[in-house]
C-alpha cells in the first residue's frame, strides 16, 4: 500500500510540478542537461525512500532538495567555473529556506521557455527544447511529432541545452523589442503541448498537459496583451476544447467534427474564443494561429446556421498556405474543398502530396485518402488508405471508427 501511494505521488508531482522544478533548478546554473538529470535522481530516490519512510507533506519541496544536493555535488565535484562556491552556496540557502517554511516553489517556467527561444539556440530545435525542458515530453514524442528519428532529436536535444549553458544565455524574460523574435517557438510549443493532452484525453476530462498548457496560454496573453498571435493561439485551444464533450458518444465511440452534436459545445469558451479572436484581428496582420482559430471560427457558424460555412473555410486555408506552405494544410484544405467540388477534386489536390516523406508517416493524411476514396466509390483505394490509418493510430476509439469504416467497404 505505502509504494502504490508513493508511486502515486511521485507520479502526481512528475506531471504537475516537474517543469516548475526543473525551471527553479535551471534559474540559478542555466544547466538544463545537468538540472535534468538531477531531478531525474531525485525522483528515483523517492521512489526508494518514500515506501519506507512515508510521502513527505511537501512532496515538490523534497524533489527540489535532493535534486538541489545532487546538483551542488555534481558541480563541486566537476569544480565547473561558471558555478561558484558562492553561488552553489546561495542556491543551498534560498531552496532550503524554502523547504522550512513550505513556500510554493515559484514558477520559472515562463522564463525558461523564452531562454528556450534564444537566438543562440538553432530555430529548427527551439520548439522540441521547450517541449522536453518545460512540459516534459520524451524526446520519442517530441521524435514523433516533427517525424524525426528518435536518435536524432535526442542528439539535437542534448546539444541545445549545452547551448544554453556555454553561452551563457540569461534565464530572464526577453526586452519587448526581442519578444516577437522569440515568441513563435514559445507558441508553437504551448500549442503543441496542448494537441498532446487533446490526443490523450479520450473520453476523459483533458489531462494535465492539457490544462498547463492552457494555463501557459493564458499567462502569455495577461503578459503582453498586445500580441494578436497569442490570443489568436489561446482562442484555437479554446475552440478545440469547446468541443471536448461531443467529441464521444454515450458509448465512448470517436464523432467526427461534422457529424457531432453542436448542443453539446460550451458556450461559454466559444463566446470567449469568439471574443479573443476579434481582439487578436483587431491588432494587426492575422498570424498563423490566427487564421487556425478563423478557420475553427467558421465551423462554430452550424451551431448557429445548421451548416459548415465550407467555402470560408476553404478560403482561410489558401491564406494559412501562403503564409505557412505546410503540407498538413494541402491536406486540411483537400478535406474541405471536397465538400463544395466533390471527392475527385479533393484527391486531385492530395495528389501533390503522394511523394511527401512527412505525409508517409501521418495518419490523418491515410485517414482522410481513405475517406476520399470511399466518397468517390473507390473501395479498394479506400481500403488499402483506411488499413494504412488504422495502423498508424493509436487511439482506440478513432481506431474503433477506422475498423468501423473499413468494415462498411468490405461488406
Amino acid at each position: 500500500m505505502l509504494a502504490a501511494e508513493a508511486r502515486r505521488a511521485a507520479e502526481r508531482s512528475a506531471r504537475e510540478s516537474y517543469g516548475r522544478i526543473l525551471a527553479f533548478l535551471a534559474a540559478r546554473t542555466r544547466d538544463v542537461a545537468g538540472a535534468e538529470d538531477a531531478l531525474s535522481d531525485a525522483f528515483a530516490t523517492a521512489l526508494h525512500t518514500w515506501p519506507a519512510e512515508g510521502v513527505p507533506d511537501n512532496p515538490d519541496a523534497w524533489l527540489l532538495t535532493a535534486a538541489r544536493r545532487r546538483l551542488t555535488d555534481a558541480a563541486r565535484h566537476r569544480q565547473v567555473q561558471n558555478v561558484g562556491q558562492a553561488q552553489l552556496q546561495l542556491m543551498g540557502e534560498e531552496l532550503g529556506a524554502m523547504v522550512e517554511d513550505k513556500s510554493p516553489i515559484p514558477d520559472r517556467r515562463l522564463v525558461l521557455m523564452f531562454a528556450c527561444a534564444h537566438p543562440a539556440i538553432e530555430p529548427s530545435m527551439r520548439t522540441p527544447l521547450i517541449l522536453q525542458t518545460i512540459l516534459g515530453l520524451t524526446s520519442e514524442d517530441i521524435a514523433a511529432a516533427f517525424l524525426i528519428p528518435p536518435k536524432t532529436m535526442g542528439q539535437r536535444l542534448v546539444r541545445a541545452k549545452t547551448r544554453i549553458r556555454d553561452a551563457g544565455i540569461p534565464l530572464r524574460l526577453p526586452e519587448p523589442a526581442d519578444l516577437p523574435e522569440r515568441l513563435a517557438a514559445v507558441l508553437d510549443a504551448i500549442y503543441a503541448a496542448y494537441n498532446k493532452g487533446w490526443d490523450e484525453a479520450g473520453d476523459a476530462a483533458l489531462p494535465e498537459l492539457g490544462k498547463e498548457a492552457l494555463w501557459l496560454g493564458r499567462l502569455i496573453v495577461s503578459l503582453i496583451p498586445e500580441e494578436p498571435e497569442a490570443k489568436g493561439m489561446l482562442a484555437l485551444m479554446l475552440y478545440t476544447s469547446a468541443r471536448g464533450a461531443a467529441r464521444r458518444n454515450a458509448a465512448g465511440a470517436y464523432v467526427p467534427l461534422e457529424e457531432q452534436d453542436t448542443t453539446l459545445w460550451d458556450e461559454g469558451l466559444l463566446a470567449l474564443a469568439e471574443e479573443l479572436l476579434r481582439q487578436a484581428n483587431a491588432s494587426g496582420p492575422s498570424g498563423r494561429y490566427q487564421l487556425e482559430a478563423a478557420i475553427q471560427s467558421a465551423h462554430v457558424t452550424r451551431r448557429l446556421t445548421g451548416r459548415s460555412n465550407w467555402r470560408a473555410v476553404v478560403a482561410l486555408y489558401d491564406h494559412l498556405f501562403a503564409l505557412t506552405h505546410s503540407p498538413v494544410v494541402t491536406l486540411n484544405r483537400a478535406v474541405a474543398r471536397a465538400e463544395l467540388d466533390g471527392p475527385d477534386a479533393a484527391l486531385a489536390d492530395l495528389a501533390s502530396l503522394d511523394d511527401h516523406r512527412r505525409m508517409q508517416s501521418y495518419q490523418p493524411y491515410w485517414a482522410a485518402k481513405g475517406h476520399l476514396f470511399a466518397r468517390a466509390g473507390n473501395a479498394v483505394a479506400a481500403a488499402e488508405a483506411l488499413t494504412i490509418a488504422i495502423g498508424l493510430t493509436t487511439d482506440d476509439a478513432l481506431k474503433g471508427y477506422l475498423k468501423a469504416r473499413l468494415s462498411l467497404l468490405t461488406h
